[in-house]
């Protein structure tokens, strides 16, 4: 079926074209039959001719077939009948021959419209769905990049609300925490003679240090306030410092000592990945050690992390290293970098060779996508 569609698309399709077609296919048979009726019998000339009847009824329509078949009998009648170069009646047998070969070709090119028209039908039908298909890629084109700037927009709001609940946290339940302190230590000195208070409010004082330093730390990871105040090194340095205190895993951060402020989401999206895969490699690589790359080209900006634990499993490498969705943060990381231009990649030997964590941003797409969607943002 698609073979007849494409024959029939790409016939000439102008009148003047089907009509030559189908007298060119005639004038050939007949032709034919005048070079081969002495070889090949006085049958032969029907066969041809009804060969380019066939065609013409198939390609070129009625009225062409109509007149294709006019013209093969009066050629007939003037090359193959006796007397020969006349159009003369001939005799009973000749027109009876003329009479079949007229019904035939009348049957032949009914058939030849119906499987035609038929195809014209079927071509329409194909280029409508074609059309449909092309119409509903496109809105799911529109829909995917709708999604995709829903999930950026979801995303900016997210740090936004971390940054407002750190600062919340920071400034005033810490501040009154830092009051508390103040009021239980003074008490603490006026009842140094009572040993049992004095104890009860010692515990608590530790109590409420203790609940100050949380506070502070699921303050910072929460939204690190130096990444603001005073940028990306800062705030990368004092993480890194809390969670080997509190992981026992070296990490070595190479950071260039001049490196200029980055957009804010950048900002934020870098140190999001380094948080993340930290978090990863403490839960799940067993490696002692860790190194932190971050380099500034000319139009991007590279982060490399790298650990030596028991590295990723080779029947979940390929899940990793596709566009799936193996897991919350690791799609988060694709995500926010997406939405930057950037490129996050995966490798992984196992094995015990550790992991290799590579994330790129271009630097144009960052400012202008961190721009947009700072400027739909609203307090």
């Amino acid at each position: 079926m698609g073979t007849e569609l494409h024959v029939s698309a790409s016939f000439p399709g102008t009148a003047i074209q089907r009509y030559s077609a189908a007298l060119a296919a005639t004038l050939a048979a007949l032709l034919l039959s005048g070079a081969l009726t002495p070889f090949a019998g006085a049958a032969f000339p029907y066969l041809a001719l009804f060969s380019a009847l066939v065609f013409s009824a198939l390609f070129c329509g009625v009225g062409p077939s109509a007149v294709g078949t006019l013209v093969a009998i009066l050629g007939m009648r003037y090359w193959f009948a006796t007397p020969v170069r006349s159009f003369s009646m001939p005799d009973a047998p000749q027109f009876l021959s003329f009479l079949a070969f007229l019904l035939l070709s009348g049957i032949v090119v009914a058939m030849g419209e119906i499987h035609r028209r038929r195809g014209e039908a079927l071509r329409k039908t194909h280029e409508d769905l074609e059309a449909r298909v092309r119409e509903r890629t496109a809105e799911l084109a529109t829909a995917n990049e709708e999604l995709g700037d829903l999930t950026a927009r979801l995303l900016h709001l997210q740090d936004e609300e971390r940054r407002r609940i750190a600062r919340e946290l920071h400034d005033s339940v810490g501040q009154s925490l830092a009051a508390l302190n103040m009021n239980l230590s003074s008490l603490g000195a006026d009842l140094e003679r009572l040993a049992k208070a004095t104890s009860t409010v010692s515990d608590s004082t530790v109590l409420v240090n203790d609940m100050t330093k949380d506070i502070r730390t699921i303050s910072y990871l929460l939204h690190p306030p130096l990444l603001d105040e005073t940028g990306l090194a800062s705030a990368l340095k004092m993480y890194i410092q809390g969670f080997t205190e509190r992981s026992k895993i070296a990490v070595d951060l190479q950071f260039p000592d001049h490196f200029d402020r980055l957009p804010r989401d950048l900002e934020t999206t870098i140190f999001r990945l380094v948080q993340e895969s930290l978090t990863n490699i403490h839960r799940h690589s067993g490696s002692p050690a860790a190194e932190i790359r971050v380099a500034r080209l000319e139009n991007e900006v590279r982060v490399e992390v790298k650990d030596h634990g028991k590295g990723i499993p080779p029947e979940k490498t390929p899940e990793l290293l596709s566009n799936g969705t193996p897991g919350v943060g690791i799609r988060g990381m694709r995500e926010r970098l997406r939405q930057l231009g950037g490129s996050l990649e995966i490798s992984s030997e196992g094995n015990g060779r550790g992991t290799v964590v590579v994330a790129q941003v271009p630097l144009v797409n960052a400012r202008a996508m961190a721009a947009t969607a700072s400027a739909g943002t609203t307090y």
